[in-house]
């Protein structure tokens, strides 16, 4: 028998880097490719046909009958001119289902979405899978240094480690960065975005006045002109309804500013069953969809063929103490009736991972893999939270974000081609190893063990024994090795110093005139 070295991954691209074995034969590159994944997974229905219809028909009668609270009157003006019947005194909109047919017709199938670069782009459609770390956390946490108030410096590492992994492929808003005031913090987070990934970017729907300075400098530092920006979508936003049957102004003012400037809104009921939402799954899914539906048809009427993003978030709570639940039978359930809902619809749509477990132990590992594959067999275009969320939001674990991408890379594993030719039947090694033998010195095994199998990131194959002697450390304690690598070695995405000064000198302009403070 051989004996083999083990191959070495490159964490940067997915691909793997082979030691030489000790016939000193050379070394072999496994191709990958994470950045342009389609779900391979049958879809799963919870309910019939008709059940969806009925649940559809009844998010119609919802918005129809009973109303949502629009709080901006600019967002009630457009819904009016429509059609809707609109009551401003208690700022309730009743918008007719042929509103939102209309809406749902020039809503867009399939867009794309320009990243800094041609082939970090990505396309928003029903087939696509596209994952995204945990987002929103105004907390952060490591081994090294604790749970502690996100900030400026925990928002560019993450940034930076959400850029060395191919198989994460937008970067959203990983935590705040709470030691950077709120009238400056747009500032921040978009220099880290534009400087040190070249990924889709983030711009949150914080008012008017922010959400036009960082269209500005987004457009400024790729060098489009104006109609450029414009004709194409540069970057995306979350927009998060206020349920039950609200949004709120910066929600609203939001869907309106993104689809006038032609980026993209991913809108996102977030409807926990007992608390915001009806207790049962079906009940929750109505108003999550017509909440969705109802921002979409905003984006619409605000300009028609705007890209927008169908999306929910729905799980449980706890009973007993009210927490939020994820992971979840419930949760899982409530991804599969998104999925049978969006496709009606046709749009590409988000949804989303996550984990109440308060450290990165095994039930967060458990809730985050579950959600991850009611995502999956929902058929969800963009997952979010895939990586790295614990706390139900609260905070962002960076040995977190290493162990789920392990999890993420093995599905995008199963994304590609599995090849079953005449050479892959092995019918030559069959005839070669004799009754009793074994294969790891055949010809056909030895053609291809450097590139065959995929190589785990961060998972320790090794014996009992040898992991022992090699010091018996666990998962989170590999996963702090890697991350402390990337954040001292992985230089980055090359980025134009010259554009980049520009906007520094942007920012600090604007910063000196006072920046932009948020609305609400």
């Amino acid at each position: 028998m051989t004996q083999l070295d083990s191959p070495e991954r490159d964490a940067t691209t997915g691909r793997r880097r082979s030691r030489r074995s000790r016939n000193d034969a050379p070394p072999v590159t496994r191709k990958t490719d994470y950045r342009n994944l389609r779900n391979p997974f049958p879809m799963m229905s919870l309910f019939s046909e008709d059940r969806i219809e009925a649940i559809h028909e009844a998010s119609l009668t919802l918005l129809e009958t009973l109303g949502i609270k629009v709080l901006l009157p600019e967002a009630r003006a457009l819904y009016r001119a429509a059609g809707a019947k609109v009551d401003d005194s208690a700022e309730m909109v009743f918008i007719g289902r042929e509103i939102i047919t209309a809406a749902l017709a020039t809503a867009p199938k399939s867009f794309p979405v320009m990243a800094a670069v041609r082939d970090r782009d990505i396309v928003m459609e029903l087939g696509n899978l596209i994952f995204q770390p945990g987002a929103g956390a105004p907390h952060a946490t490591d081994l090294e240094r604790g749970r502690r108030p996100g900030s400026e410096r925990d928002f560019r590492e993450l940034i930076r480690l959400t850029q060395h992994f191919d198989v994460l492929h937008m970067v959203p808003p990983l935590v705040e960065p709470q030691d950077v005031p709120m009238h400056l913090r747009h500032y921040a987070t978009l220099d880290a975005q534009l400087s040190l990934t070249d990924k889709v970017p983030f711009v949150f729907a914080r008012g008017t006045p922010q959400v036009r300075e960082s269209f500005e400098m987004l457009r400024d530092f790729r060098g489009l002109t104006d109609a450029e920006f414009h004709a194409n979508s540069h970057c995306y936003t979350i927009i998060n309804t206020n349920s039950p049957r609200q949004i709120d102004i910066p929600m609203a003012q939001g869907l309106i500013d993104f689809a006038k400037a032609g980026q993209v809104s991913i809108v996102t009921p977030f409807t926990l069953m007992g608390a915001m939402a009806p207790i049962t799954v079906a009940g929750a899914m109505t108003l999550s969809h017509a909440e969705a539906m109802a921002a979409i048809a905003l984006t619409q009427l605000a300009n028609p063929g705007a890209p927008v993003c169908y999306g929910t978030f729905t799980s449980n709570v706890d009973m007993r103490s009210g927490a939020p639940a994820f992971g979840t039978p419930e949760h899982f359930k409530a991804s599969i009736v998104a999925g049978q809902l969006a496709r009606k619809l046709g749009l590409p749509w988000r949804c989303a991972s996550g984990s109440a477990a308060n450290i990165n132990d095994a039930q967060a590992a458990n809730e985050t893999q579950f959600g991850v594959w009611g995502c999956l067999l929902a058929g969800a275009t963009v997952v979010i939270h895939s990586a790295g969320w614990l706390e139900g939001g609260l905070t962002v674990s960076y040995e977190k974000l290493i162990t789920d991408v392990e999890v993420l890379q093995m599905v995008a594993e199963i994304c590609a081609n599995t090849s079953a030719d005449d050479a892959d039947i092995a019918m030559d090694a069959l005839a070669e190893v004799q009754p009793g033998g074994h294969f790891f010195g055949c010809a056909h095994t030895m053609e291809r063990y450097q590139t065959e199998f995929y190589e785990p990131l961060i998972g320790d194959l090794s014996n009992f024994g040898t992991w022992t002697e090699r010091g018996a450390l666990d998962a989170n304690t590999r996963a702090t090795a890697m991350w402390q690598r990337i954040l001292a070695e992985d230089t980055g995405p090359a980025i134009d110093g010259a554009a980049h000064e520009r906007l520094l000198a942007d920012i600090a302009a604007r910063t000196a005139a006072g920046g932009a403070p948020p609305e609400s």
